[in-house]
């Protein structure tokens, strides 16, 4: 039967979900990982909700860092001269194709509460950007009404701020004046309003603006008619009352018919996430070069993933450190000719076979092990080879001297998210900005 899950249950799951993030019992880390190609042409797959695919991830993952930051976000909108906006409406179910709130080059928030519209009730472009940060709505001068939201400060934008989506928070306690601002809007809020008046039928023969009546449960809503042709065009809000949780809308003469708009339950500004419909939340992730050798540098990457709790190898305890490496190490005896990325390295005696994810002639060869080379395990002081991906075998060579277990247990731990993508090569000195979006 034909069903729906609804905006709120969305935001509690969500909100579950940000709890757990900040509560002291869990922690969560991006993980890196997938140096091999795709396939021959390395074209990205598109992952599938299977457990097969969380263990392929597990087996491919080079290593993990700690997410520190988590916020809720929206679809990014920058407010654009000559762009016709809506007004915010209780009917939307989903974003319409024309935005109804906007961020300005200041980074500053505002919801549209009534649309531009000419004499003849044809919407108008927005021309005047939105300014100020009164907790009271406000018109421009091309005839739109703004009610300012909140600022995204500079901290926010640098890590939620992408091409696509923008921050959104309820502010419990203001850290800074920018926060001050939204607390006063959360606090001015007014619970109950009619933010609009929908026209849907405009009548006909009317030679005079009819009288707008709003009754409901709640006080003092006002609105005009205007008309055009003889029908009834546009309805603007004089007064949008306050404490109606059901409002009808009737004129003193003619047929025209038109619906209420009524705000969240406790108004406009008293939570932008509500507002603006948030149902995602972004995780920040910021791997810092190496991460004192946690992380691969001068090795690509083709996932992402977000995982909750991993534990560490040594003795199973939960890892809590800042980034750890899930590679197993192969170090020699004595010399060793160089082993290069992205080969396979061969044990002689064991016949064990894994990829080369870094390798380094002083240090050893970093690996891992999938479907494709087979689990075996090397077996100490047995020769081991290079070889290609078509069997050849190619530079690099030694004696195992010994098999060292990673930092991390990459079977530990939930998998939350997986993100397939191009490859992205790893530099020294590159500080990364990694956006995990956990959309409902």
């Amino acid at each position: 039967m034909p069903a729906i899950i609804t905006d709120t249950l969305k935001r509690d799951l969500l909100a579950e979900l940000k709890a757990d993030f900040d509560s002291a019992g869990s922690e969560y880390y991006v993980g890196l990982g997938r140096s091999e190609l795709w396939d021959d042409s390395d074209n990205v797959v598109t992952p599938t909700q299977s457990a097969r695919t969380i263990d392929q991830f597990r087996r491919s993952l080079q290593g993990i860092k700690k997410i520190q930051d988590v916020s809720y976000i929206v679809p990014r909108n920058n407010w654009s001269s000559g762009t016709i906006y809506s007004a915010y409406d209780d009917n939307f179910s989903s974003y319409p194709a024309n935005a109804y709130y906007v961020r300005t080059d200041a980074n500053q928030v505002y919801i549209c509460l009534q649309q531009g519209k000419n004499a003849a009730g044809a919407a108008v472009t927005s021309t005047i950007e939105p300014t100020g940060n009164s907790t009271a709505p406000f018109t421009t001068a091309d005839g739109y009404v703004w009610k300012y939201l909140y600022s995204i400060t500079a901290l926010k934008a640098n890590r939620y701020l992408s091409a696509n989506y923008m921050p959104v928070e309820l502010i419990d306690s203001a850290d800074n004046p920018l926060e001050t601002l939204q607390v006063n809007v959360q606090n001015a809020a007014i619970a109950g309003e009619v933010v609009g008046v929908a026209v849907t039928a405009g009548g006909t023969g009317y030679s005079s603006a009819p009288t707008v009546t709003i009754t409901g449960d709640g006080d003092s809503a006002e609105a005009t008619a205007t008309i055009s042709g003889g029908e009834v065009v546009k309805i603007e809000m004089t007064n949008r009352g306050s404490g109606y949780t059901y409002a009808n809308v009737s004129f003193s003469s003619g047929a025209a018919t038109a619906r209420a708009i009524l705000a969240p339950a406790n108004g406009i500004g008293a939570d932008a996430r509500t507002d603006l419909r948030s149902s995602a939340l972004m995780f920040n992730g910021r791997p810092d070069a190496d991460e004192d050798g946690a992380l691969l540098i001068g090795q690509d990457f083709r996932q992402v993933g977000l995982i909750r709790n991993p534990t560490t190898t040594a003795a199973d305890s939960d890892f809590t450190g800042n980034a750890g490496s899930t590679l197993r190490k192969l170090t020699f005896q004595g010399g060793a000719t160089a082993f290069t990325n992205d080969t396979f390295v061969i044990g002689a005696t064991s016949g064990a076979k894994a990829y080369v994810t870094s390798a380094d002639s002083a240090a050893g060869v970093f690996y891992h092990q999938t479907e494709t080379t087979g689990f075996t395990p090397f077996q100490a002081g047995e020769s081991l080879t290079a070889q290609n991906a078509a069997g050849a075998t190619v530079t690099g060579s030694a004696t195992l001297d010994s098999d060292q277990a990673a930092t991390i247990n990459r079977y530990s731990g939930e998998v939350l998210y997986i993100d397939n993508r191009s490859a992205v090569t790893r530099s020294a000195g590159e500080l990364q900005d990694i956006k995990i979006i956990v959309q409902l």
